[in-house]
C-alpha cells in the first residue's frame, strides 16, 4: 500500500502527503492564519475532527466560524460534553446519559445521586463556572476507538449503567469510538469535536434551565434530570441570542393567550385547547379565510369521522407503524357493574383518527372515478387527536386534539408537477396575505430506509423539483434548500419554513406525493385506455394545524393582530357619562357595519381606560365625550401610535370597516 496520498482541495489543488496526515497539519502548511482559524474537517462532504488521519485519497474542505451552520453544530455539541464533564466534577456519582445540540443550543441528561436528587435551577451559576474552568484549561479532545466488550466493563466498572446498557444494545460491528478531554474524563460519541476546549468561547454560552425527562423518553424509563444550555461561536451571538429569548417570553403566546382572554388548558383535558369566546373569534376568522381560499382553488370539502375500526389502520399501515401515537377505544359497552373488568378480552378495537388521509381515500372510492375526473382535490377542515407524551405538550403549539388544515390531490402521473405548482401559488399568497413576507422552500430527499425503487425516488424528487421551478422558488429568495435524506419513508416532500417577526423559523406547509397509500387501500380510476390505474396522492397543508399556526400568529404580531384578525376591533370609550347614549349608538352602527365593537361606559378615568384597552391589544379605541355627542365625531386612537385623530363617525366606521375587511376580500 503506498505511504502517499492525493488531497484535493476545494479550489481544485491537490497535494500528496504521507497517509495518516492530518487535516490540522494540512493547513498548517497552507499558512499559520487559516491552522488558527481552522475548526474541523470535511472529507469527501463528511465533518470529522481536524486531528483525525487521513486514510486515503480525499477531497478535503476546511471548516472555520466562516462556515456557519457546521461551526456551531462542532460548537454546541463541545458545549454539552464540557456540561456533563463539570457536572461530574462538581457532583461525584452522578451517570451521564447523552447529550445532542439544539436548534440553538445543547442539553445533556444526567441521572444524579439519590442523596442529590433532581439538580436545580439554582446550581446553573455554579456548573457555569466550572465550564469555564475546564475552556480555560485548553484540554486536548481526543478520540479513540474502544473494542465493544471492553467498553461497556469500562462503563460498568465506572457505576455508568446507561452507557454500558448504550454500548451493549448498538449494532454489532458499529465502531464504538469515545472522546476524552485531556487525560481522565471520557464520553461515548461518534463526533466529531474540536481539537481542544479551548477553541470554545467561554463567553458565548449560557446554560438555561434544567427539566425532567426520562431515560430514552419513555416514561416507564429512569428519570433525569436535563441541563439546557444554548451556546454561540462568540459573545456578541450569544448576547443577541439573549435579546432574541427575551423578546420571545414577551410574545409567548401562552401569556398574551392569558392577558387577551384568548384560551385556556387544564390536566381535565391534557393537550386539547379550551377557546374562550375572544381566541375563538379568531379561529373562526382564519378558518373561513382558509375556507375561501380552499374554495377559490378547486378543491371540494368533506367531513370524516373521528373513530374508525382498527382494521382499516392496519390496512393503511398505521396500526403497526403508529399505534404507539394513536388513542384506541374499544367497540363494546363498558361494564358498568362494581366487580369486573371495566372491557372484556374479548372487545373489538377502533381508534380515534391521527390524520384523515386513510378517510379521504376511502372517499374516493366511493363510485367509479375516471380519468376525467382528476385531479380530485379533496379538504377537510379535520380534528385529529394524537397520543403526545405530557412532558411533551407546549401550550397550544404541541397538542393532542387538533384540528389540520388538510388536503389531499388524487391526480394522474402527468399531473403531479402542474398540481404542485398551484399549490405552491396558493401557499404564497396565504402566507404573505396573513403577514409572512418571508419564507424558506425546501426539498426533503429520500432517507436511507425508503420503500421503493431507485428509479420511483429519482421521478419523485424531479416532479417536486421542477414544480418548484415553475412556480419561480427555485432560489435564494425563497431560501430554496435540498435536504438529503430528510424525506419519509415512502416519498420526498417539499417543506415551507415560514419567518416570524424576530426571526424564528416555523415550519408549516407541507407536500408530497404518496403512491404507497393509494395500492394499500386500494384506490383506482378508468385510465383513456380504458384500465385501471393507481391515482398518484398528494398529501398538503398550509398551516399545519390551526392550533399552532395561532400560536405562531400570537408570537408573531405579539398580540396585536391585523384588524380583520382581532376579535375585538374598536371600543368606543366615553369620558362622560353624558356621552353614554351617543356612545352605544356609534357601537350599534359599527356592528351593523360588521366591525366587532365593544362599548366601555364605566366610570373611569378616560386614560385608565386608553391604557386597559391598550393592554387588550384593540386596534383602534374611538373616544367620545360632549363635544364629539355634538358633532357626531369621534377621536380615533390607533394602538401603538401616540395621539388621536378627529374624524366624523361615519368617516370612521368607513375607515374601519376597510381594514377590518380580510386581505382576499379587499378591492384591488
Amino acid at each position: 500500500m503506498s505511504e502517499m496520498i492525493r488531497v484535493t482541495l476545494p479550489d481544485g489543488s491537490a497535494r500528496e502527503v504521507v497517509r495518516g496526515t492530518t487535516a490540522a497539519e494540512i493547513a498548517a502548511d497552507i499558512g499559520p492564519g487559516l491552522a488558527k482559524a481552522a475548526l474541523a474537517a470535511k472529507i469527501d462532504g463528511e465533518l470529522r475532527d481536524i486531528m483525525r488521519p487521513l486514510e486515503e485519497d480525499t477531497n478535503l474542505a476546511l471548516v472555520t466560524s466562516r462556515d456557519e451552520t457546521d461551526a456551531l453544530e462542532l460548537f454546541r455539541h463541545d458545549y454539552a460534553h464540557v456540561l456533563a464533564e463539570a457536572v461530574q466534577n462538581l457532583f461525584p456519582g452522578t451517570q451521564i446519559t447523552f447529550g445532542p445540540s439544539t436548534g440553538d443550543g445543547f442539553y445533556y441528561d444526567f441521572a444524579p445521586t439519590a442523596e442529590h436528587g433532581p439538580f436545580r435551577d439554582d446550581e446553573l451559576p455554579l456548573i457555569e463556572e466550572e465550564m469555564r474552568k475546564i475552556i480555560a484549561a485548553d484540554l486536548p479532545l481526543t478520540r479513540e476507538v474502544w473494542e465493544r466488550d471492553k467498553l461497556i466493563a469500562k462503563w460498568q466498572a465506572d457505576g455508568e449503567t446507561f452507557k454500558a446498557e448504550w454500548a451493549a444494545e448498538l449494532p454489532e460491528g458499529e465502531e464504538l469510538t469515545v472522546y476524552r478531554s485531556g487525560e481522565g474524563w471520557m464520553d461515548m460519541c461518534r463526533g466529531p469535536h474540536l481539537a481542544s476546549t479551548g477553541k470554545l468561547d467561554p463567553a458565548a454560552f449560557k446554560l438555561t434551565r434544567v427539566s425532567g425527562a426520562y431515560w430514552r423518553g419513555d416514561q416507564k424509563n429512569a428519570q433525569l434530570s436535563r441541563i439546557y444550555g444554548t451556546g454561540w461561536l462568540n459573545k456578541k451571538q450569544l448576547a443577541e441570542h439573549l435579546v432574541r429569548l427575551e423578546e420571545a417570553a414577551k410574545r409567548d403566546h401562552r401569556k398574551i393567550g392569558r392577558e387577551m382572554d384568548l384560551f385556556h388548558l387544564q390536566e381535565e383535558a391534557h393537550g386539547s385547547v379550551f377557546w374562550h369566546p375572544k381566541g375563538y373569534r379568531i379561529y373562526r376568522e382564519l378558518e373561513a379565510y382558509m375556507r375561501r381560499a380552499i374554495d377559490g382553488s378547486g378543491y371540494q370539502e368533506v367531513k370524516t369521522p373521528q373513530v374508525m375500526d382498527a382494521k382499516q389502520w392496519e390496512q393503511s399501515g398505521h396500526w403497526g407503524k403508529y399505534r404507539e401515537n394513536m388513542f384506541v377505544i374499544p367497540d363494546e359497552v363498558p361494564n358498568i357493574e362494581d366487580e369486573g373488568p371495566l372491557v372484556s378480552d374479548d372487545a373489538e378495537w377502533m381508534a380515534l383518527k391521527p390524520m384523515n388521509c386513510p378517510a379521504h381515500v376511502l372517499i374516493f372510492r366511493q363510485g367509479m372515478k375516471s380519468y376525467r375526473d382528476l385531479p380530485l382535490r379533496m379538504a377537510e377542515m379535520g380534528c385529529c387527536h394524537r397520543n403526545e407524551p405530557h412532558g411533551a405538550l407546549h401550550g397550544i403549539m404541541r397538542v393532542r386534539q387538533f384540528t389540520q388544515d388538510d388536503g389531499h390531490i388524487f391526480c394522474r402521473e402527468d399531473q403531479i408537477v402542474e398540481e404542485v405548482r398551484s399549490f405552491c401559488e396558493l401557499l404564497d399568497r396565504v402566507y404573505k396575505q396573513l403577514g409572512f413576507e418571508k419564507y424558506a422552500v425546501k426539498l426533503a430527499l429520500r432517507p436511507d430506509m425508503r420503500f421503493g425503487t431507485e428509479e420511483m425516488w429519482d421521478k419523485a424528487e424531479a416532479e417536486l423539483r421542477e414544480a418548484v421551478e415553475r412556480a419561480g422558488m427555485a432560489n435564494d429568495d425563497y431560501g430554496w434548500e435540498e435536504l438529503p435524506g430528510e424525506g419519509a419513508f415512502y416519498a420526498p416532500k417539499l417543506e415551507f419554513h415560514l419567518t416570524d417577526a424576530i426571526g424564528r423559523t416555523w415550519q408549516c406547509g407541507t407536500i408530497q406525493s404518496d403512491r404507497v397509500m393509494p395500492e394499500r387501500l386500494d384506490a383506482s380510476y378508468i385510465g383513456e385506455d380504458g384500465e385501471r390505474h393507481r391515482p398518484v396522492m398528494l398529501h398538503r397543508a398550509i398551516l399545519g394545524t390551526y392550533e399552532r399556526f395561532i400560536g405562531i400568529l400570537i408570537e408573531h404580531f405579539a398580540g396585536r393582530f391585523p384588524t380583520w384578525l382581532a376579535p375585538v376591533q374598536a371600543v368606543v370609550a366615553t369620558i362622560v357619562s353624558d356621552a353614554d347614549a351617543y356612545a352605544k349608538d356609534a357601537v350599534a352602527q359599527l356592528a351593523a357595519a360588521g366591525i366587532r365593537a365593544e362599548i366601555d361606559v364605566r366610570n373611569e378615568k378616560i386614560n385608565y381606560k386608553v391604557r386597559e384597552h391598550s393592554l387588550a391589544k384593540v386596534p383602534y379605541l374611538l373616544v367620545v365625550g360632549n363635544r364629539e355627542a355634538e358633532e357626531g365625531t369621534v377621536a380615533i386612537r390607533t394602538l401603538g401610535q401616540d395621539g388621536q385623530r378627529i374624524m366624523p363617525l361615519a368617516e370612521a366606521i368607513a375607515m374601519l370597516k376597510g381594514e377590518a375587511t380580510p386581505p382576499d376580500l379587499r378591492a384591488g
